[in-house]
């Protein structure tokens, strides 16, 4: 199994089993999508689809009014807990037998990457029971969110990661979902599929986007984990990028 997190599926399907529940740290998305403090400073911000992440958690503590969305939120918390667990262990013996696809730098080995996985995972149990209202479930690709409610939207390790299972229609219906709620930047990460191949998905998004009047631009990050993953995709409302 693949080392991804959140919704998986296209069918409107919420049985556990189903669903990846794989979470990484604030600091992780911090380096993924190329952010800094500042860009989160006076922001409302939409994490989706959120996982067992612990980027809510940690920027609701900073201050910002942040919701994290997953087809994962249906459940509860405890069972939650008990899912990512076992996730992580399938999680890591993919990443075992499958060395040779990551880059190991961001974590000297696998148990330093289980470790991190694990602390994701308890930020974010201990944060969905104290702030239960930052945790929205939601069966992508409809959000029950207002148009613009959002400033910023992160999505990680759902489209393109999964160009195989979900076809060019779904990713630009979910798009068009992340930019009708956000009204100023959507920053997706990362630009490849789980085999390391950027999918043609992503051409096609970039256009769609600018159909819609957005501007787009692809910018290397400084998180470097999976082969050719190190590059987040940037679209700004009503922008244009020189």
């Amino acid at each position: 199994m693949p080392e991804t997190a959140g919704q998986a599926e296209r069918p409107a399907e919420k049985t556990l089993e189903r669903i990846v529940f794989i979470g990484r740290t604030y600091d992780e998305y911090m380096r993924m999508f190329g952010l800094d403090e500042s860009d989160l400073e006076g922001k409302r911000i939409l994490d989706c689809p959120g996982g067992a992440c612990s980027f809510a958690a940690k920027a609701g503590e900073l201050g910002c009014e942040v919701t994290a969305a997953d087809i994962a939120y249906y459940h509860e918390a405890d069972r939650l807990l008990e899912k990512e667990l076992q996730d992580i262990g399938h999680a890591m013996e993919h990443v075992e037998s499958e060395q040779s696809r990551y880059i190991w730098t961001e974590f000297p080995n696998s148990e330093a990457l289980r470790s991190e996985r694990l602390r994701a995972l308890r930020t974010c149990a201990e944060d969905m029971k104290v702030h239960p209202e930052r945790y929205v479930p939601v069966t992508l690709p409809s959000l029950p969110f207002r148009d613009e409610q959002f400033d910023l939207t992160l999505s990680a390790h759902f489209l393109f990661t999964y160009a195989d299972r979900m076809d060019a229609e779904f990713h630009r219906d979910v798009l068009r979902e992340l930019l009708r709620v956000t009204r100023g930047e959507v920053r997706i990460f990362p630009l490849v599929d789980q085999s390391g191949r950027r999918p043609g998905e992503v051409e096609q998004l970039i256009a769609f986007a600018r159909g819609e009047g957005w501007s787009a631009e692809t910018k290397a990050v400084p998180y470097h984990f999976q082969r050719q993953a190190d590059h987040v995709l940037i679209l700004r409302a009503g922008g244009t990028i020189l």
